[in-house]
């Protein structure tokens, strides 16, 4: 592959390109009318390095595989990355003066539509879990590239920069350099730490990093901070680069209050003037440069057969660790993350077969989805579990997956009151509308062991976020171990031409409702049942056609609060097309739950085949 951008430069023609990205950002956030250009101003020295002295990469295909990669975790300078990548020959500068615009793929913080961007950042805290990530997928592959991750002072408050940290460290992931651009000054006022430098260093010496202390706006001093960096074994590498925000410029140099501020257009001629000047951009012909594509799932072959038997007793979470180790055999991209829950999600099943291809994240869920994030991005097909209830702390880290487009695969088990005697605090009650939120995710909630393997194939090839819930308690194998599952589809499991209802469950409120159709026709009561094992996307006609075939009548049962889950997915897909049904039953959690076994709280909480039953009756 090229070399790099360009030609290795001297530190006058670096000390050129640092001015231009000045006189370029500020430019760019003048047209627009908006951004932050003193943010872009404090790092002009580090981008100019990196982009020009130090990352080989080919400016053709800047997010290819093999090429060094570049995060910036200050989304907010983005005006000054897309000038480096402008300068690099990415795109042409003029198109620099479309930025924020509707019709533009330079967005006010980057997005994977833009060539060089692996991960949408600007919700601060993440990117160096995204560069661990992508650092991580080199390793597996085997690949000499390196990634390099800019993050500002202010955003390593957050405690996510710690959990990759610590990840990093304990890896010893020496293909990772991160570099702090430590100005001092945040949006408000000044930072936590502002320039004692020596506070970052150790924090980051203390997870195991070769930290440095550099002068961030002084070129010899970044290019040469970052040819140790490269040089380093065994271990990830932190530069700590002190630097004025707006530097370069006196009226905006360390100063207070111009967060987020453009500059006027005679401030800009007056700032323009101070750097020496610079030719006026061309104007913009208007030819998008957005990425053709973002990566895509692999082909594979198919899934080989389970061999369960019908009435087996097998826990979907457990199935759920057969198909990845099923899986791994057969699809050589496929890396699994953890929550240092692996003996409870059985990840472990399948870290017994590829144990080069499972890694523990610990207990540091917003890590572990960002850096699944970066995995993918790297053409690996990544999945990671934990309980469903911790997901919950990385929401933001899974909201920005999804405007990453980002193919991920997530495992949330454990979830609902069936759980049992662990009590609320382990139970997930609000996941399917956390993942249901997300645009263009696929959610999948399995019933039996058959399902999940199917499904867990199914997610690998989906080119989308997708989220599975499973369950804690042992449920009966229904399916044949030749049974598909289409997307979207549900399953319908028993019907009639005289059915009062149709009864609309997923996972354990399933086997209810199987129950309840027993006891039901018992007493000359016939129910339609159907597993709504794809809660999204629905296929709403198919799934209208039913209800109208069992009385137009539909009781939906749900272990999960009543917002957001099974019920109010199929109503909004019923509303869609025009379907409502004449009379409808929600039997879902409540209230908040507590400790009790899982037959005593189902009970409790309206969702035993007792209550289903009566539901029916009621209709």
């Amino acid at each position: 592959m090229p070399q790099s951008a360009t030609t290795q430069l001297s530190l006058d023609q670096l000390k050129e390109k640092a001015r231009m990205l000045r006189i370029d950002s500020m430019r760019a956030t003048t047209a627009a009318g908006s951004g932050h250009p003193t943010s872009c101003l404090s790092a002009a020295e580090i981008m100019a390095a990196l982009f020009f002295h130090t990352m080989k990469f080919d400016p053709r295909d800047p997010n290819a595989v093999g090429g060094d990669r570049f995060v910036l975790s200050k989304g907010h300078a983005a005006p000054v990355l897309y000038a480096a990548l402008a300068e690099a020959g990415v795109f042409p500068v003029s198109r620099l003066m479309t930025l924020r615009q509707l019709t533009s793929e330079l967005e006010g913080h980057p997005t994977p539509r833009i060539p060089g961007v692996d991960a949408a950042t600007g919700s601060l805290g993440q990117g160096l879990s995204v560069g661990a990530g992508l650092a991580l997928g080199a390793r597996v592959q085997k690949s000499p590239a390196r990634v390099y991750v800019l993050l500002g002072d202010g955003e390593v408050a957050e405690g996510q920069v710690w959990e990759a940290a610590e990840f990093a460290g304990h890896l010893g992931l020496a293909n990772l350099t991160a570099i702090v651009d430590v100005n001092a000054l945040g949006q408000s006022g000044r930072t936590m730490y502002e320039h004692h430098m020596e506070i970052y260093r150790d924090k980051f010496a203390a997870n195991g990093w070769q930290a440095e202390v550099i002068e961030g706006n002084d070129i010899a001093a970044v290019a040469g901070a970052l040819d140790r960096a490269r040089a380093t074994k065994g271990k990830p590498q932190a530069i700590l680069a002190r630097t004025l925000k707006g530097n370069g410029i006196s009226f905006l140099a360390d100063k207070e209050h111009w967060h987020g501020k453009a500059l006027s257009k005679d401030e800009l001629a007056k700032a323009v003037a101070e750097l020496g000047g610079a030719p006026e951009i061309p104007a913009d012909p208007g030819k998008s440069y957005a990425r053709a594509e973002l990566p895509k799932p692999p082909n594979f072959p198919a899934l080989p057969l389970s061999s369960y038997e019908t009435g087996q007793q097998v826990a979907t979470r457990e199935a759920y660790g057969n198909a990845l180790k099923r899986l791994a055999a057969i699809l050589p991209q496929l890396v699994a993350l953890d929550g240092d829950v692996k003996n409870s999600t059985f990840t472990e099943t399948m870290e017994k077969a590829a144990p080069d291809r499972v890694f523990q994240g610990y207990i540091a869920e917003q890590n572990i989805v960002s850096m699944a994030v970066g995995l993918a991005a790297q053409n690996l097909v990544p999945f990671a579990a934990s309980f469903a209830c911790f997901l919950s702390r990385a929401y933001d880290q899974v909201r920005m997956a999804g405007i990453s487009r980002a193919n991920i695969n997530l495992c949330g088990s454990h979830c609902g009151a069936s759980i049992g005697e662990d009590g609320p605090s382990q139970m997930a009650l609000e996941d399917l509308a956390m993942f249901r939120a997300i645009p263009n995710a696929h959610v999948f909630y399995p019933a039996d062991a058959v399902s999940t393997e199917r499904l867990v194939e199914i997610m690998a090839r989906t080119d989308a976020i997708c989220y599975m819930r499973t369950t804690r308690p042992k449920t009966p194998v229904i399916y044949k171990n030749n049974e598909s599952f289409p997307v979207p589809g549900f399953k319908v499991l028993s019907q009639s031409a005289n059915d009062r209802a149709l009864v609309l469950g997923a996972g354990v409120t399933l086997h209810e409702a199987l129950k309840a159709a027993v006891s039901l026709q018992a007493r000359g009561i016939a129910v339609r049942i159907v597993d709504l094992y794809c809660v999204k996307p629905i296929d709403a006609a198919a799934l209208a056609a039913q209800v109208r075939g069992a009385g137009n009548r539909l009781i939906v049962v749900e272990d999960h609060y009543p917002e957001g889950g099974i019920g109010e997915a199929a109503f909004a897909a019923l509303a869609s097309v025009g379907a409502v049904p004449a009379a409808v039953k929600h039997l879902a959690v409540r209230d908040v739950p507590h400790s009790g076994k899982p037959e005593e709280l189902l009970d409790k909480f309206g969702l035993s085949a007792r209550h289903i039953a009566e539901a029916a009756e009621s209709l």
